[in-house]
């Protein structure tokens, strides 16, 4: 699971943001790096807090989103 840069405490911002035209970029924590470009599944907020949604989007080369499937 993948996170995005910024911590959205919620899919809806997510989604919202990404409709304003900002650039959103997604990074894999921990040994494994992500694979880009392709589908990537992300999660939020960001650890320690518990997650509360899930998604998935398309990711270019450089890990930042091209489309939000769900």
């Amino acid at each position: 699971m993948a996170y995005t840069e910024e911590n959205f405490k919620s899919k809806k911002a997510l989604k919202e943001a990404f409709k304003e035209g900002r650039k959103i970029r997604c990074y894999q924590p921990g040994p494994f790096p992500l694979e880009c470009p392709g589908k990537i599944y992300l999660e939020g907020p960001h650890f320690p807090a518990p997650h509360t949604w899930y998604g998935a989007a398309m990711v270019d080369s450089n890990g930042y989103i091209e489309k939000i499937l769900s």
